[in-house]
């Protein structure tokens, strides 16, 4: 129970006594505990936009069949909410059945796929309404699942968990926008081991998909081509404005950009992301003038939702983003609270010039190089001094530092504390950026090791921005640091789910599963890694490692061969280590890696930390807890493996190895 609703019950305990103390008649508005029920028909708005008419009368055949059900189980049909319901019940029992009496009146009915939320909570009746905690909650809940499927809190499950013919499987603990704490969601099943409808929509099989857009790189049509840059941006900033939307999954960018100038079909795109929607443009600059064509498809027939052209100057740019933003929302018939409405249109600068130094800091931080960095740094300090309170600026700098520390270019305890400060300075500026929030969470975790201000501020980012993809990758190397594995999943789920593409959602998802000695799965997972770039070393690194503790010795040392293969610097000791490996087994491979073959790695400051590892599997105890040491003082983010590390697991017998953990508060 949160503050809010413990003082609300003592005020609403001290009325009763008075009402009833002098014999007055209990307001109408008393709060009451009830079992609520939120429905949503799943691809109405789709097909609204295609048949009004059949639209209409989808709508009112599933509105009869609830208010059949709910009248069958004692409920009360409170009101109608766009295509959803809202009733309440006397019990969770009532609520749960209910629920799948609809379902299967549903399935019968082809045209009509629903999905429902159950929660049980304090309400307030008034005038025929209902208020309360709990409807938000519900309301969140069934905003949460996916179609096809019934969802229920665990308030809710704890009542009919042990009741026949009911069954139930966790789906995970949620931050729902606007609900202070986590709620922890189950998913019900009856009579099958899960609702073959979320079932489909989990292995992407399935025909009906939730409300869902790839928003593709723009085009650049001016004469010279020179604004590629603005073109990327401007991609970048309208993804970055719907993902603010609640009820809206926006594939993220690495994914969207893999499809820049590659012309393919937008159906076929459309059905490789999953998605139901494209938003695809083109941009032509000349001098002031600016012409923008912008284009939503559905994938279903390829039809145009929606199509605009802005023919405005270049000083418009800002309500042009939003006025597409907002279309979109509007043309996939999504209801945008009045929160997610001030975010999606929220004014970052009114500074053109500063916008367009922003724009060229992101194109140079996205080529995720060494002199990539170095060069948005130079940008985004140039648009930061332009507009001072720009703060979005502010954290696109301080991403520049930590990645510098992130990839290995910087000392990690350096660079942290530049980042940090200028992270503050942006906090003071706008309090209500998601972006600025998971960046601190970040410093917090892997290099403050303040483990609970970095759960914090991870929270307060996923409130704020709950599709953010550094988020949720940057979380789940935190809980992973924290012997959370459980969690971490769920949030690396979420995050390929945004970018499936992602070179660090797919990485961190590989070291989640390394972690949990899910060896063949991690080996799937840092494969799919190096195709999307197969010259990241840490794969290769990591393989090397599973494939030794699944005793392929052979295998392993083959992939650090491909490793030094991918560099002509290195490629003259790929001959060397396998001469090593034949004439010394994998103990002289080891000791070979730790006296020189790591020295060949890019990112110096992983170093100590395999050091570490390869003295550990060598069962070489004082050595390992040398660099052990080394790694704690170097503040390096490889920390993050260190309870869940299989490579360290004969060390952590050890008194040496609680004291570690000691020092980094994660005992």
């Amino acid at each position: 129970m949160t503050a809010a609703e413990a003082f609300t019950g003592y005020i609403i305990c001290a009325l009763s006594y008075f009402f009833i103390s002098f014999g007055i008649q209990f307001p109408s508005f008393m709060r009451k505990l009830a079992a609520i029920m939120f429905t949503d028909i799943v691809g109405y708005s789709a097909l609204m936009s295609k048949d009004e008419k059949l639209a209409m009368s989808v709508l009112e055949k599933n509105r009869n069949l609830h208010k059949e059900a709910i009248a069958k189980f004692d409920g009360e049909y409170i009101k109608e909410i766009g295509d959803g319901t809202l009733a309440i019940f006397h019990s969770s029992f009532d609520a749960v059945n209910c629920a799948l009496e609809i379902q299967k009146a549903c399935c019968k009915e082809h045209s009509l796929n629903v999905r429902i939320g159950i929660h049980i909570g304090d309400i307030i009746e008034s005038e025929g309404d209902v208020f309360g905690d709990g409807v938000n909650v519900a309301s969140r809940i069934e905003a949460a699942g996916e179609p096809g499927g019934i969802y229920i809190s665990e308030k809710a499950y704890d009542d009919i968990k042990n009741k026949g013919g009911i069954r139930a499987e966790f789906y995970g603990e949620k931050n729902l926008k606007n609900i202070p704490d986590p709620v922890r969601i189950y998913t019900l099943i009856a009579g099958q081991k899960r609702s073959e409808t979320a079932e489909s929509i989990r292995t992407g099989h399935g025909t009906s998909k939730e409300k869902s857009i790839a928003v593709l790189p723009f085009q650049d049509m001016s004469p010279e081509k020179d604004q590629d840059y603005f073109c990327d941006g401007i991609t970048e900033e309208i993804i970055n404005a719907l993902t603010h939307i609640q009820r809206l999954r926006v594939i993220a960018r690495t994914t969207s950009f893999s499809y820049k100038n590659k012309y393919e079909d937008v159906r076929k795109i459309g059905k490789d992301l999953n998605v139901e929607t494209i938003l695809e443009g083109s941009l032509r600059k000349a001098g002031d003038k600016l012409r923008i064509s912008t284009q939503l498809i559905s994938i279903s027939d390829g039809s145009h939702l929606w199509s605009e052209r802005y023919d405005r100057e270049m000083k418009d740019i800002f309500e042009i983003q939003d006025e597409i933003s907002l279309a979109v929302a509007e043309k996939l018939k999504i209801h945008l609270f009045e929160e997610e409405r001030k975010q999606v249109v929220k004014n970052k600068t009114q500074n053109l010039e500063a916008y367009q130094a922003y724009l060229k800091g992101l194109f140079h931080w996205n080529k995720r190089t060494r002199e990539g960095l170095l060069k948005s740094i130079e940008y985004f300090e140039n648009a930061s001094e332009i507009d001072p309170d720009y703060a979005l600026a502010c954290t696109g700098l301080a991403d520049s530092y930590l990645m510098l520390a992130n990839w290995g270019y910087s000392l990690p305890k350096d660079t942290k504390t530049i980042a940090k400060k200028i992270l503050l300075k942006s906090l003071k500026i706008d309090n209500k950026l998601a972006d600025t929030y998971a960046s601190l969470a970040f410093i917090n975790s892997l290099y403050e090791w303040k483990w609970k201000d970095a759960d914090l501020n991870f929270k307060k980012a996923l409130k704020l921005n709950p599709n953010l993809l550094k988020t949720r990758v940057w979380y789940t190397v935190h809980l992973l640091g924290l012997g959370k594995t459980k969690n971490a999943l769920e949030h690396s789920k979420r995050a390929l789910e945004l970018d499936p593409l992602s070179l660090v959602a797919n990485n961190s998802n590989a070291l989640l599963l390394y972690g949990l000695r899910q060896y063949d799965d991690a080996i799937k997972q840092f494969r799919k890694t190096l195709l999307i770039d197969d010259t990241v070393p840490v794969p290769y690194n990591f393989l090397f490692f599973i494939y030794l503790l699944k005793g392929l010795y052979a295998d392993a040392v083959r992939e650090y061969q491909n490793l030094l293969s991918k560099d002509p610097m290195t490629e003259q000791y790929v001959k060397i280590i396998g001469d090593i490996y034949s004439k010394s087994g994998m103990e002289g491979c080891l000791h070979w890696l730790i006296d020189e073959g790591f020295d060949f790695h890019k990112q110096i400051y992983c170093l100590p930390y395999f050091r570490a590892v390869c003295h550990a599997l060598l069962g070489e105890k004082d050595k390992a807890f040398a660099w052990m040491e080394k790694v704690l003082e170097m503040r390096s983010d490889q920390i993050f493996l260190m309870l869940t590390d299989p490579g360290l697991d004969n060390l952590r017998g050890d008194q040496r190895f609680s004291l570690l953990l000691e020092k980094t508060g994660l005992q």
